[in-house]
């Protein structure tokens, strides 16, 4: 009766300690496949820059200067014209543009740095 006594804490003890150890080595080799992923994700992650990058430059150079004017020149573009300056409409910065504030009561003018644009008259 004795040694059922203590046979049973220590085979209970002998069991958490496998269980712990199991969850921990399990844990482990989470850890393990996870940092095995990390040079897979870091490849891809710069295949992508790399992508963007060129994908940026094709960007920039259809919409170069010289392309666009090739682009102007071609038949199926010809009925696009520039605006003249005097079908241009520019609004001056008016009442609408200034803001009052609530603590000094004074105006605080707003000016934009460049005039707006609404459109050509056709």
């Amino acid at each position: 009766m004795k040694a059922n006594q203590i046979l049973s804490p220590v085979l209970v003890c002998i069991l958490l300690f496998g269980f712990l150890l199991y969850s921990y080595v399990d844990r482990q080799n989470d850890v393990t496949r996870l940092r095995l992923e990390i040079p897979k994700i870091a490849k891809e992650i710069q295949d992508i820059k790399e992508e963007n990058t060129r994908l940026q430059y094709e960007i920039d150079l259809f919409e170069s200067p010289q392309h666009l004017m090739q682009l102007a020149s071609c038949s199926e573009f010809s009925h696009l014209k520039h605006p003249l300056f005097k079908d241009v409409v520019r609004i001056d910065e008016g009442l609408a543009l200034q803001v009052i504030t609530e603590e000094k009561e004074e105006v605080l003018s707003i000016k934009p740095k460049l005039p707006l644009a609404v459109g050509s008259r056709q």
